[in-house]
């Protein structure tokens, strides 16, 4: 008999997307009667809670919690605790899930005996305009989120088999895990994904992922979304230092911040050597752009990429310059409220 699966799901003011992720859960491939989905909703305001009430009178599988710190870990640790099945996977309210999801992430967990197992995501707009197809290419692209494998090596078309990685879309756990590791750092509004990754390596665990188990994510569509969104996880890769008693991002979290760092430096120096760095990014810039505009054969790309690319890594670096500068003033504190409201969209 397959194991129960327990899905969960937080959100908050999620009702553009949240009946298309949860549906696409429950209408998945894995036995009907070996699933539950459990969605924490962050006291949503926009209709959500009544759109998932509403579903949930008429499935009994899928069970409704409240989140009322409206803050992404507390909403996990909590449907952690109330999930009946042995396997806990974690799935996003911007995100619609292939059929096979969740029986292969189990499978893959099963296989490997890995600790998180999981796949990747094709990333596609949530609505129409200029930069749409811009952002979601930048999101794709290791010029763009550097050495992402779950972003970056999605391939539906088949499975090129379990290969170790640092973190997944998601995650597929064996809810024993959470009990000896400990739930995710309630402190962390986002990465508390990768913190928790890094406890598990650790500890000697491993985390694998197959780039065939691939699911849909609607990302942000215009420039002033992306950039505010991209200045919030700026700080969040780096207020994790005050909250974690190890180094809880990767390296390519901090490139932003050092190309930024690099340009003050390098203004304060004579000519020609005052535009080196902004040279060098240019042309890193323009040529990944090339690419891939060639690739989606759209010459507007030439365009629109270098903006696209330009707007992710400068607001993510002031945005990690702001973070050391709350850590440096000593005002580190639990995030509020109006500061977490965007922390239940994940995506690390």
């Amino acid at each position: 008999m397959r194991p129960l699966v327990s899905v969960i799901l937080p959100c908050r003011n999620e009702a553009r997307f949240i009946e298309r992720a949860v549906d696409s859960i429950l209408g998945g491939d894995y036995p009907g009667n070996r699933l539950e989905v459990i969605v924490t909703d962050g006291r949503s305001t926009d209709g959500t809670r009544e759109i998932l009430d509403r579903m949930a009178a008429g499935d009994p599988r899928l069970r409704v919690l409240d989140n009322p710190e409206q803050i992404t870990p507390v909403a996990l640790n909590r449907a952690i605790a109330a999930c009946r099945g042995e396997i806990v996977v974690r799935f996003d309210a911007h995100a619609v899930m292939a059929p096979d999801y969740v029986r292969r992430c189990v499978e893959l967990l099963e296989a490997t005996g890995a600790d998180n197992a999981g796949g990747t995501i094709r990333t596609l707009p949530q609505s129409d305009g200029p930069f749409a197809g811009a952002i979601t290419c930048v999101l794709s692209s290791a010029f763009g989120v550097g050495n992402s494998a779950f972003r970056t090596a999605a391939d539906r078309s088949r499975s090129t088999g379990p290969r170790l990685a640092d973190t997944v879309f998601g995650g597929c756990w064996r809810k024993t895990l959470f009990e000896r590791l400990g739930g995710f750092n309630e402190e962390l509004a986002r990465g508390q994904d990768l913190e928790f990754n890094l406890r598990i390596a650790r500890a000697g665990g491993t985390i694998v992922l197959d780039a065939g188990i691939c699911s849909d994510y609607y990302a942000r569509s215009t420039l002033a979304s992306f950039w505010t969104h991209s200045f919030t996880n700026g700080v969040w890769a780096v207020l994790p230092f005050g909250f974690s008693d190890l180094i809880p991002v990767r390296p390519r979290h901090l490139v932003p911040l050092a190309f930024v760092s690099s340009l003050a430096v390098s203004a304060a120096l004579p000519f020609p050597w005052s535009i080196a760095v902004l040279a060098v990014y240019a042309a890193a810039n323009l040529c990944a752009s090339s690419r891939g505009a060639i690739a989606h054969r759209r010459a507007s790309y030439l365009v629109l990429l270098p903006v696209a690319f330009a707007t992710l890594h400068v607001a993510y670096a002031l945005g990690s310059a702001y973070g050391f500068l709350r850590l440096a003033a000593g005002k580190l504190r639990a995030p509020k409220r109006s500061e977490s409201k965007h922390a239940t969209r994940t995506a690390s």
